[in-house]
């Protein structure tokens, strides 16, 4: 689509938000930005646009609507682009439909817009991981520019070679905000939710799916509405190119008939024609009809046996895109894990403080308490998304030393463990009251482990923000 002339509607002024408003601002766009929000709660947003304004004076003005979404909004608009926070079930995304108004996102406009290659990466759990290890391995084995390498292949189609790797999208920073600055042979790496792909109608070159299960069910409504929405990753592929599913979880392997072109899996439980697998202690890599042994299971540094099955995903989808195998071994013996992802943060009075504040599913509380030996306290709690929470509480009453639960899910968690006969329990209503809890309750040699299994917008802006007060709060004992 070009954007010169065309009036875009675009809701939410986060990071996103902020970078779809630059990008269209300075492709000719008439930018209109709207947030439910009111203005004072919005200024580095407003400070950041008003700066590019300066910057880029020739650009279109911004306006603004903050406060809500009037229907007037799509009054004269071409294009209703939705921030990743922001449900395309708003009411405001219906009558844009109505209408006839197409929706769009960052990613999308991203993919269209795009000269490089692009590895796509979306899952339940596990999906910030891999994508930085694949991005971590790109970077050591990519051919660069020097001429240090080889041109390799993605999906059927051989490659330039390669100026940079990119790693962004749901990670951390919007790809868009460096479209400018890439060339044909560059490779990006990006990491994709299900609130982008669901309005997404274009797939990347290399597509993975790491695995489906429960979650975000208080966005998506179903089970199958969530599904629908991670399988187009791979509905707009092309003949040419890959896919990459996890083998061992059902939800990803289920989508093996929508691949078009090659299709690579990974597994921890069998070995692959195509693909990654463990054999005995070893990670192994099958491509093009040759095996390589990657690395040792033990050379992996992060906890945790989920954490071996994002290196074997990683593998895969690395392999996908060309990368040799011994750039993936460098890469993994470097990679130490990401923050707020069973991040250690200090040892103190023989106690050892680790911060999983990612674990927003119950599902994803289970693999962090499934990663150590220690006796652990646990800290748990924040917002339920609706979410069973069975699993999560026998293993408490098989693993967990005694349980902190705070914040808006702290009762429901609480009666879910008291059902499995579970009594260790310390309630409390806010997460900093937790943390001096667990400070009175751990013993040397226990492991105390955030690990709420809800999310946090009870308290905090977003999980990095929870881990971040974590982490300043345990080094302030």
């Amino acid at each position: 689509m070009q954007f010169h002339g065309k009036r875009v509607v675009i809701l939410g002024l986060a990071r996103q938000g902020i970078a779809l408003a630059r990008y269209l601002a300075g492709q000719g766009a008439r930018v209109t930005v709207s947030d439910a929000k009111p203005a004072e709660a919005l200024s580095a947003g407003l400070t950041a646009l008003a700066e590019y304004g300066r910057i880029n004076a020739s650009a279109p003005p911004i306006e603004y609507v903050l406060g809500g979404h009037p229907p007037i909004l799509l009054d004269g608009a071409d294009l209703l682009c939705l921030s990743g926070g922001v449900s395309a079930d708003l009411p405001l995304a219906w009558e844009a439909r109505r209408r006839g108004i197409p929706l769009s996102n960052d990613s999308q406009i991203f993919l269209e817009a795009t000269p490089a290659r692009v590895v796509g990466i979306t899952g339940s759990a596990g999906k910030t991981t891999t994508t930085t290890l694949v991005g971590l391995m790109a970077g050591s084995g990519w051919p660069r520019a020097d001429g240090g390498g080889q041109p390799t292949a993605i999906g059927n189609q051989p490659s330039a070679i390669s100026q940079r790797v990119w790693v962004g999208g749901n990670v951390g920073n919007p790809l868009l905000a460096d479209l400018g600055e890439m060339r044909p042979g560059d490779l990006a790496v990006m990491e994709l939710s299900s609130f982008q792909l669901e309005i997404m109608t274009v797939s990347p070159h290399v597509a993975a799916v790491l695995n489906i299960t429960p979650n975000h069910l208080d966005r998506h409504g179903t089970m199958e509405a969530y599904a629908e929405a991670k399988s187009h990753i791979l509905r707009h592929q092309s003949s040419g190119g890959v896919a990459v599913l996890g083998l061992d979880d059902p939800g990803a392997k289920g989508l093996a008939a929508l691949v078009r072109g090659r299709l690579v899996w990974f597994s921890r439980q069998a070995e692959v024609s195509d693909g990654a697998f463990l054999r005995s202690e070893a990670v192994m890599l099958r491509t093009d009809g040759r095996e390589h042994k990657v690395c040792d299971v033990a050379e992996i540094r992060v906890r945790g046996r989920h954490n071996v099955l994002n290196v074997l995903a990683a593998c895969a989808t690395s392999g996908a895109a060309g990368v040799p195998p011994e750039a993936m071994r460098q890469a993994i013996g470097e990679f130490t894990g990401v923050e707020h992802r069973l991040e250690f943060v200090r040892e103190w009075n023989g106690v050892k403080w680790y911060n999983d504040s990612i674990a927003t599913a119950p599902e994803r509380a289970v693999a962090a308490i499934l990663s150590f030996h220690e006796p652990i306290v646990l800290l748990a709690g924040g917002r339920d998304k609706k979410l069973p929470w069975d699993e999560f509480a026998v293993l408490v009453r098989e693993r967990v030393k005694h349980l902190i639960v705070f914040g808006e899910a702290r009762g429901l968690i609480e009666s879910a463990v008291r059902s499995e006969g579970y009594a260790a329990i310390t309630l409390r209503e806010r997460m900093a009251d937790a943390v001096t809890a667990a400070a009175r309750i751990a013993q040397s040699g226990d492991v105390v482990l955030l690990a709420p299994g809800g999310t946090s917008f009870d308290e905090f802006v977003d999980f990095a923000e929870r881990g971040v007060k974590f982490r300043e709060m345990v080094k302030a004992l």
